[in-house]
Parts: structure tokens; sequence; C-alpha cells
């Protein structure tokens, strides 16, 4: 078993529609309609977390 490390992912479901919202620790945020695309997102910290890189995708 690994030590706690302190980090908190958030992810929100917007009511009445399919759209998950993802924070990630780091204060990134991202959009998906798939739970596992959302926690490969926040899993990936940090790719895809950097500032010059789109948020979220395009759906």
């Amino acid at each position: 078993m690994t030590s706690p490390t302190g980090e908190i992912y958030r992810i929100d479901w917007l009511p009445g529609t399919d759209v998950l919202h993802g924070t990630c620790h780091c204060g990134r945020e991202y959009t998906a309609q798939d739970p596992v695309e959302m926690w490969e997102w926040m899993l990936a910290h940090p790719q895809g977390h950097d500032v010059d890189e789109p948020r979220g995708n395009s759906s």
C-alpha cells in the first residue's frame, strides 16, 4: 500500500447532462463525457495539465 500524497481530485457531474467536470490538485480543469477518459486525464498529471495545452475535449 502506498502512503497518501495529500492530492485532491474532484469530479462533478453536471446535472441534466452527460458531462463530467474535473479539477486536478494542480487547479487545471477538464470536461469529458467518459468517466474513464476523465480519470486517465487526472492520473496522467502533469501531462495534459500545462497552461499552453487546450483544456478539456471538444465534446
